[in-house]
């Protein structure tokens, strides 16, 4: 017989994005490594995205647990989201910027230092009272916390202090080292307790995950004990059925948020030297936006004269975004440059794809290394405008043969069937 584990996560169906897929894929899997998830989440969760095809990856018989959680988010919008031009904010991520107004300065002081570690504070005191009584009156050999929202990791810190469950805590983000974090208005107070927090939930969890290297490395050096990377990763089930046939354009497609600090100026620039040069590349270019684009990204692509190439749209349930990537003649993957083991979770689904992907960021970053040892594309630097620009020809002279294609076989480690097996692991581990 199965046995129960608790997984503690804000983000779940109606959720969208990336946040909410990897555990909804996980729990989908677990049952098949003989762990049997209980879900605990929130009723009313202050979601950016929402995704009622999530929903189908949800057996009807999990054990979901939702509760009301009160955020101030929405007062900070009344309050801030008007003076905010690159618009769409995160609450885990909200941020001065430069530039910022005198009200949006306090606003971001507010949150950064009273909010601690994130809005959803208030989620943990009345979490933990209902969950110490759940414990008691249900048997359960484990718990999984993640984060972020790190709210989430100290519900499971307190439970762990009271019950002395088996825990495993999740980082799909860093906590101190995320790269918004050093914008953050904090006081020295508010820094040293965002360090303590992080620093007590890395050496008190009996297992910590991250999604990648570099975040591993980052992390072992704070716990003094092994760290283990289990990525992000797609599921074979959504990319299966009928084939879905290429573009006629030669469409560069990025899926997800698109934010300021990942704009690939140097892209841009490329493709603007080749419409200086006439090449036929611009005869059949399309560039494809899909989801949350900050406004000073397409600022960029109309700086360099390629707006009647462009096309933008909302973001879209997470079936019709498949089909979008699937008929892609080349991905787009941006990472920022500071932050090189972050590794976005849309890489393994344009690796489930099998459309070539180009990758501009950090070449020695996490993202980069997956990209390069799976033989999916290949990576640049944001400065290398001659090198994305040569890329780009021999990419079109491809896709205008019929020669643009990529083979998946490197990829079948990343699918979320075989990552669960990772997980469940980590629980045998830390139960034995």
């Amino acid at each position: 017989m199965p046995r129960k584990v608790l997984i503690i996560t804000y983000y779940w169906p109606p959720a969208g994005g990336i946040a909410v897929q990897r555990w909804v894929k996980f729990c989908k899997y677990l049952k098949t490594y003989d762990w049997e998830p209980v879900v605990f989440t929130v009723s009313n969760g202050h979601y950016q995205l929402t995704d009622n095809s999530m929903l189908k990856d949800v057996s009807p018989d999990l054990t979901v647990i939702k509760r009301p959680i009160w955020e101030p988010y929405q007062l900070y919008q009344l309050f801030a989201a008007k003076q905010h031009k690159d618009a769409n904010i995160n609450p885990d991520e909200i941020k001065p910027g430069q530039g910022a107004s005198l009200t949006k300065k306090i606003s971001n002081w507010i949150r950064s230092n009273f909010f601690i570690p994130d809005a959803r504070k208030f989620w943990i005191k009345p979490s933990v009272q209902f969950l110490a009584t759940y414990l008691k009156e249900n048997t359960v050999e484990a718990m999984i916390s993640t984060g972020p929202p790190h709210s989430a990791h100290l519900i499971a810190l307190h439970l762990k202090k009271k019950t002395d469950l088996p825990w495993l805590a999740d980082f799909r983000d860093p906590w101190t080292t995320m790269d918004y974090y050093h914008e953050l208005l904090l006081t020295r107070w508010a820094d040293r307790k965002h360090h303590r927090l992080e620093r007590e939930v890395l050496t008190i969890a009996d297992a910590v995950t991250v999604v990648g290297g570099g975040m591993k490395k980052e992390f072992e050096l704070k716990r003094n004990r092994e760290v283990f990377a289990v990525t992000n990763g797609f599921d074979e089930d959504d990319f299966a059925g009928e084939n879905v046939g290429l573009s006629k354009d030669f469409s560069v497609v990025h899926i997800g948020s698109f934010f300021a600090r990942i704009n690939p100026r140097g892209l841009w620039k490329a493709l603007a030297e080749l419409k200086a040069e006439n090449h036929p590349l611009l005869l059949k270019l399309k560039i494809e936006l899909t989801g949350r684009v900050a406004p000073s990204v397409i600022d960029s692509i109309r700086e360099h004269g390629l707006e009647k190439y462009l096309s933008v749209s909302p973001f879209r349930p997470h079936e019709e975004a498949v089909k979008v990537v699937r008929r892609a003649a080349i991905l787009l993957l941006c990472v920022y440059e500071q932050t090189p083991f972050v590794v976005t979770g849309k890489l393994f689904e344009y690796l489930a794809a099998s459309r070539p992907i180009l990758y501009i960021g950090p070449t020695e970053g996490d993202a980069a290394k997956i990209v390069l040892e799976t033989g999916a594309g290949s990576v640049f630097s944001h400065d290398e405008v001659s090198a994305i620009k040569k890329h780009l020809i021999h990419l079109f002279n491809l896709f205008e043969s019929g020669e643009l294609k990529l083979n998946s076989a490197q990829s079948q480690k990343f699918s979320h069937r075989y990552l669960s097996g990772q997980i469940a692991d980590q629980l045998n581990r830390i139960t034995s």
